[in-house]
């Protein structure tokens, strides 16, 4: 059971990662490649305020999320914006996207490896982090709140996607970009909405990682870039669901693995059930056929 336990932890901090990610990629049709070093980056800024002063775990937190939504805010006005505004069609569009995402990443990722020398960093906030103990279970209170927020954030991801106005016209973004915006669906704005909250999910992400297991290097964010789109093609591009069971067949894959003695060989029987399933069921477990971007 606490190995079970940890599985979900892992897979909690991968759906907080994750899904923002797979929405804007679902909705929008944007393939964010800076996530990552949003992820890591926003955490960095954290770390350094708790350098300059003590401040107990949740206000970490919060500054990772504020930070978060203030990057992917400017990422999409500043980068991913201007070039679907300039772009000749929508695949020219992605492509420059994803490398104005490379950019915006390798520029993130450079100035916390120069200031870190880079070396891992982490928050000052062992005692606040107190182990808790039920029905034989051991988890951290950061463990627990992961957990918390990954469930409490899908639910209500899910509910505000399928019943809300905003989540209903990001859709019809997705299925008809160019419909919606003739029935008046303002694809701006709402990217602009969709993208902050990716932000915010992924600034939590970082800080409760950096929290949970002590320390993030610059690098970190690299390694979940991956995984992310791993987990958001398992699942379905666009869906919470999918985030949700991708996330845990990618947990509980490493997991199990590592604890068989083969560590190293994690990623690989991880993608390798991937690899079968997308073999089975190209559009991911809860994709949709012959949409173009949901």
């Amino acid at each position: 059971m606490q190995d079970l336990l940890n599985v979900c932890i892992l897979a909690s901090i991968y759906v907080l990662f994750s899904l923002g990610m797979s929405i804007t990629w679902g909705t929008l049709g944007i393939l964010n490649f800076a996530h990552g070093a949003l992820f890591m980056f926003s955490a960095y800024t954290a770390y350094l305020v708790g350098t300059a002063v003590s401040v107990p775990l949740i206000v970490y937190v919060v500054i990772a999320g504020a930070s978060g939504v203030v990057l992917s805010t400017l990422l999409q006005l500043g980068v991913f914006a201007p070039i679907l505004r300039r772009a000749a069609d929508h695949r020219a569009a992605e492509t420059q996207i994803i490398i104005g995402g490379i950019g915006v990443a390798s520029i993130l990722v450079g100035i916390a490896a120069l200031f870190t020398k880079s070396l891992p960093f982490g928050f000052a906030v062992t005692q606040q982090n107190p182990v808790l103990q039920f029905a034989g279970l051991r988890v951290s209170l950061t463990g627990a709140v992961i957990l918390g927020l990954a469930v409490v954030i899908s639910i209500g991801t899910a509910i505000w996607i399928k019943r809300s106005r905003t989540g209903l016209a990001l859709r019809a973004i997705g299925v008809d970009a160019d419909t919606s915006r003739l029935m008046g669906v303002d694809e701006a704005r709402l990217a602009v909405g969709a993208m902050a909250f990716a932000g915010l999910l992924g600034g939590l992400a970082g800080a409760l990682l950096t929290a949970h297991l002590v320390t993030m290097a610059p690098t970190t964010g690299d390694v979940f870039l991956i995984k992310a789109f791993a987990i958001i093609v398992l699942g379905g591009v666009g869906s919470v669901l999918g985030v949700v069971v991708g996330s845990l067949v990618l947990a509980l894959a490493e997991t199990y693995v590592t604890l068989a003695g083969y560590g190293g060989w994690a990623n690989a029987v991880a993608f390798g059930i991937i690899f079968i399933i997308l073999l089975v069921r190209p559009q991911g477990i809860f994709g949709r056929k012959e949409v173009r971007r949901a």
